[in-house]
């Protein structure tokens, strides 16, 4: 897997440091600052401390399983924002490398909230996803073409599970689900077009779409 974070620090000099104390333990295999400046803080072949307690589609070590990319950003805390075009342009041919070279599926490109829905909300709902799928960097938002198909909650909750979130605090889970895949409206509350994108997303994994 690849998980993308922000820092929610501000500048990278700092992020870096904490990333290199060894009392803070916490790190990641890249940072790159908004000025496009990408740091190898770990080998990739090296486990770093980025993910924390998490979960995604069955594993829970995601630590052992992924390379951790930090990309500089005040985050929430201090004032979120766009993210810059120098930074994007420094994520995509790092992105395409590492999954070239470790054989990850666009699927297994995803945020930390997706890992950590109780605890974590980056890289946020401004990261631009959708122009990462247009690289074939992650999986684009689906085509709705088939509708609401769960006719209770708990439908959804084992369905949002299949797909991969740990749904032990249902509310963050949806609200997870939605910064990623609708995240013009998020609210944690199970829709119509929340069951929708999420029935959609199945369907084209298991028509093997997502590679």
């Amino acid at each position: 897997m690849v998980i993308l974070h922000y820092t929610e620090m501000l500048g990278p000099e700092a992020a870096l440091e904490r990333m290199c104390d060894p009392d803070a333990k916490v790190s990641a295999h890249y940072l790159i600052a908004e000025d496009g400046t990408v740091t190898r803080i770990v080998p990739e072949d090296k486990r770093a401390w980025h993910a924390g307690v998490s979960y995604w589609r069955g594993k829970r070590d995601i630590n052992s399983a992924s390379i951790g990319i930090e990309l500089d950003h005040p985050g929430h805390l201090h004032g979120y924002r766009d993210f810059s075009e120098a930074q994007f342009e420094s994520l995509v041919p790092l992105l395409a490398r590492i999954m070239k070279t470790h054989d990850i599926p666009r699927a297994n490109v995803i945020g930390h909230s997706d890992i950590a829905p109780q605890r974590k909300i980056d890289p946020g709902e401004l990261f631009p996803w959708e122009r990462l799928a247009e690289y074939g960097l992650c999986l684009p938002r689906p085509k709705i073409e088939l509708g609401d198909p769960f006719d209770n909650d708990g439908a959804f909750y084992l369905a949002l599970e299949r797909f991969g979130y740990d749904i032990t605090d249902g509310h963050k889970a949806v609200e997870a689900f939605q910064r990623r895949w609708r995240p013009h409206k998020i609210d944690g509350e199970i829709d119509g077009e929340v069951r929708a994108i999420l029935f959609q997303l199945l369907v084209d994994r298991d028509r093997g779409a997502h590679r």
